[in-house]
């Protein structure tokens, strides 16, 4: 709290330091006096806490940095600019680092560290800033001072053209672009377009809330594309905000669109495609068991067919629909303000970048909607062959019952034929041991003795059948 003498009595001023720990200062009337100093507040004095904290995550300082990253250069009246954006892949990065760190050294400047995806640094003749994405990169060359007309000399002129030459990629968006101050009153805008812009329709707004005008007219001359901002009292910052995304409008746009060709290219296909699903759905609905291969082997060509497709080209829709919010959000930082009789930049973007998105996104949900549908009519048929299957195993487990049953009589039936000549044989020799016995003196009769026995035998035998078949039959169980 505060006070009397105006000191601040009992106030702790905390610090984080950049290891991570507390350092807390204490605020108190100095020592041994209580007075305040001749400012009316007391000293401070010093009281270090350190405290420590658990360590950071390893990702904390990127995290961090990210919000940090490719920040806008402040630029300054009059001034001229080249911007390029080359469309490259994942493999020529370490390329492009290297392609970028030998400008650096060819005029002595502090080369970007490894890993690096955006750098930025004055060479003397001109300034460069460098940035990586990650389907594309990004080169701006600057040059301060006045000059008569804003697109010639050119910024480009004064980077080496072997250099130039050696970028890796292929060009995407390349414009010339000036920063000149003007007054209050506003330009002649049709002097300009026949100035600058050959005559050509000029798109253009008031941004930044009034504090400049942006210019262009969308159309390549000798290969590169015109932007003229007038500063009408943005600071530094905010010109270099205005330009960048300015220059990204055009880039975010033409990336957005490189979905376009891949969507008129598709249209063919997927409407072939759609006439052979119907074909299938309907002989589906009267085919017999014996036509279900044949259409199965046909949905499973069509699906691996549409799948190929959906794999090659959803990462080129996910990233056109990405690009163009981007373009979107890029004409709502400008703030823009119509000029009269003039289409701004938001006005003139839609006009046909929104019916090419939509384009994109009606082909992107076609295709979408084509796979589920024959992933439904495969899984559709895939059942009505899993029902024939279980079928037709019904009607084999049937047919192997029926055999089962007759082996099991003709089993029985040799097992009585077995009993039967066993009782024979084994009745022949009751009789013969008979026919001894009265030859040995004793009063026998054979015939007699062979009657009687073969009702017993019959018993035996058949108990030592079924005795025989229960041993087999739990051994094999």
């Amino acid at each position: 709290m505060r006070s009397r003498g105006g000191s601040l009595a009992g106030l702790r001023i905390t610090v984080i330091s950049s290891a991570g720990s507390f350092v807390s200062f204490c605020n108190s009337p100095r020592a041994g006096s209580g007075q305040p100093d001749v400012a009316g507040d007391t000293l401070l004095r010093k009281e270090p806490c350190l405290v420590k904290i658990p360590a950071d995550h390893p990702l904390r300082l990127e995290l961090n940095h990210e919000v940090h990253a490719r920040p806008p250069e402040a630029l300054a009246p009059p001034l001229r600019l080249t911007f390029l954006a080359l469309y490259s892949d994942a493999n020529q990065r370490d390329r492009e680092h290297e392609h970028v760190c030998s400008l650096a050294r060819r005029y002595g400047a502090p080369e970007p560290p490894p890993g690096a995806t955006h750098y930025s640094a004055d060479l003397g003749p001109f300034r460069i800033k460098w940035e990586r994405h990650t389907e594309f990169a990004r080169y701006k060359f600057i040059v301060g001072g006045p000059c008569g007309d804003p697109f010639g000399p050119l910024a480009i002129e004064v980077v080496p053209e072997e250099w130039l030459a050696g970028i890796p990629g292929e060009v995407m968006v390349a414009a010339h672009a000036a920063l000149i101050s003007v007054g209050a009153d506003p330009p002649d805008f049709e002097a300009l377009a026949v100035r600058h812009f050959a005559g050509n329709a000029l798109v253009g707004a008031s941004i930044a809330g009034g504090a400049g005008i942006a210019l262009t007219d969308c159309r390549i001359h000798d290969g590169f594309g015109r932007l003229l901002v007038f500063d009408r009292g943005m600071t530094p910052r905010q010109a270099g905000r205005m330009m960048q995304r300015l220059l990204e409008i055009d880039t975010y746009r033409l990336m957005a669109l490189l979905a376009l060709p891949v969507a008129r290219s598709l249209t063919p296909a997927l409407t072939t495609s759609e006439h052979e699903l119907a074909q299938i759905t309907s002989t589906l609905a009267g085919a017999s068991d014996s036509d279900e291969p044949a259409l199965l082997d046909r949905l499973t060509r069509l699906e691996a067919g549409i799948e190929s497709i959906e794999s090659l080209h959803h990462y080129r829709f996910a990233a056109a629909a990405a690009y163009y919010e981007l373009v979107q959000r890029r004409i709502e930082e400008l703030r823009e303000t119509r000029i009269q009789g003039m289409q701004n930049f938001q006005e003139f973007t839609e006009r046909r970048l929104a019916p090419a998105m939509n384009t994109c996104r009606a082909v992107s949900s076609r295709l979408d909607s084509l796979s589920q549908r024959v992933a439904r009519a495969t899984q559709l048929l895939s059942t009505r062959v899993d029902v024939s299957r279980e079928r037709q195993n019904q009607r084999v487990l049937e047919s192997m019952n029926r055999r089962a049953e007759a082996q099991l009589r003709l089993q029985q039936t040799v097992e009585g034929l077995s009993v039967a000549a066993i009782t024979y044989y084994i009745v022949g020799l009751v009789g013969y041991a008979a026919k001894g016995l009265r030859g040995a003196g004793l009063d026998v009769n054979p015939d007699l003795a062979m009657g009687i026995s073969i009702p017993l035998v019959v018993v035996i035998v058949a108990l030592g059948m079924r005795k025989i078949r229960k041993v087999v039959l739990h051994a094999r169980d």
